[in-house]
């Protein structure tokens, strides 16, 4: 199976949340009438609104509240992930005009048959689980498997070239939100390096650290609840990401203003399970990525998904 996946990059304590088009569904499970499905050929959740009849199980099914009822229609509604624009190699709205460059999205390949299993798994064990279904892109073994099911080669190249690919299975700096729901969402975010706590001293504002990063335990949002939101409360896991940001914003400190050491930053960068190359890489992808870096969208080969629904007698 493949899908388009996507990441957010989260810059301030702000949670912009759109659809997460999972891997299994709660809306779609909950739906009598079979108006929610997952298309195949990119994985993206649509609601068929010829087929709804305003049951509203997907509003209560839905864990992230993703699914609303538009009392003007009388049908259900949610994020398309605008795929028109997809199916014409533009990137969705709302991640196109995006002026913090914080959404990304790319192709991951993945093996739906370990989906049930995956969900099955204890809170500890989801994130491990759910990365373990994502498959590389390069192996010689998923290419070959994945042609003999159908996947055109344009869009396994765009899973070689895939920015989600890197934060999320590579890198492992992308985490999925509740993952304790076991829907297997695929939108993934990168926990967000907060500001430390501040106070008030007379007329100005003062920092309670005085250090030029501060450590986890004193930014605003405690990292426990950055781990419930992002890692099922598992904290090694979200201490994980931040301690990669760090280090890497540690070592581009390092070479453009000088202040700290290349001994220190190297020090940390080993420390947080990173290269000096990988440190580059992810300047790279967060700070000057152009859009051809950002979205990485296959052709759509719309005549190939229509042949999918003929009869094949």
């Amino acid at each position: 199976k493949r899908q388009l996946f996507a990441i957010e990059r989260l810059v301030f304590f702000y949670f912009p949340r759109i659809c997460n088009h999972c891997l299994n569904p709660a809306c779609v499970a909950s739906c009598p009438s079979g108006a929610l499905y997952k298309r195949g050929e990119d994985g993206i959740v649509l609601l068929d609104q010829e087929r709804c009849r305003s049951w509203r199980s997907c509003v209560s099914a839905c864990p992230y509240k993703k699914t609303y009822y538009n009392w003007s229609t009388g049908k259900s509604e949610k994020c398309i992930l605008c795929f028109p624009r997809l199916e014409t190699g533009q990137a969705p709205a709302c991640f196109h005009s995006c002026v913090g460059r914080i959404r990304y999205l790319g192709v991951l390949l993945y093996d739906a048959d370990k989906i049930d299993a995956t969900a099955r798994k204890t809170d500890q064990e989801l994130i491990d689980a759910q990365r373990d279904m994502i498959l590389d892109p390069f192996d010689p073994v998923v290419i070959r498997e994945a042609k003999k099911n159908g996947i055109h080669e344009h869009t396994i190249q765009a899973a070689q070239e895939s920015p989600v690919y890197k934060f999320v299975k590579v890198w492992k700096m992308a985490l999925p939100p509740h993952i304790e729901y076991r829907t297997l969402p695929m939108l993934f975010y990168v926990p967000p390096m907060l500001p430390v706590i501040s106070a008030m001293d007379g007329d100005t504002r003062k920092n309670l650290s005085d250090d030029l990063f501060a450590g986890f335990d004193q930014a605003r949002a405690p990292i426990e609840f950055l781990s419930n939101l992002f890692s099922a409360g598992d904290i090694e896991k979200t201490e994980y990401v931040l301690r990669k940001q760090m280090a890497v914003r540690t070592y581009r400190r390092a070479v453009t203003v000088g202040d700290i050491s290349m001994k220190d930053a190297k020090k940390m960068l080993k420390a947080a399970d990173c290269t000096i190359d990988e440190a580059e890489a992810i300047y790279k992808m967060t700070s000057i990525a152009t859009l051809e870096d950002r979205f990485v969208i296959p052709p759509a080969h719309r005549e190939e998904a229509i042949e999918m629904m003929d009869d094949p007698l």
